[in-house]
């Protein structure tokens, strides 16, 4: 349960940031809202993850996924262009992700 959390966690999240995209520096109103309201489902269900995934996993699947997320999002759909750089730093977070795992973060 604590995995299926995280990942509405996730979900939430990106939505947020995504959102803040279209606020045009909080001026819009309605992305706007949705951004705040994005973050606190996000950290709500974050915390609710944290009572059964230790903090280490948590954040860094959080952040790797988001990040990843974010990025895949911008450059599909907001017209974020895709280079060598970009793909091989979303796949240094992945790998960042696995090895802390296999490496005791939980």
């Amino acid at each position: 349960m604590g995995y299926a959390l995280l990942g509405a966690a996730i979900a939430a999240e990106v939505a947020a940031t995504t959102a803040m995209k279209y606020s045009e520096g909080f001026s819009k109103l309605w992305p706007s809202l949705l951004t705040l309201l994005g973050y606190v489902v996000a950290f709500v269900l974050l915390a609710q993850t944290l009572k059964t995934v230790s903090v280490g996993t948590a954040y860094a699947i959080w952040a790797g996924a988001g990040t990843a997320a974010v990025a895949a999002i911008g450059m599909l759909f907001l017209g974020e262009g895709l280079n060598t750089a970009k793909l091989t730093g979303i796949m240094l977070i992945i790998v960042g992700v696995v090895v802390l795992n296999l490496g005791g973060a939980h």
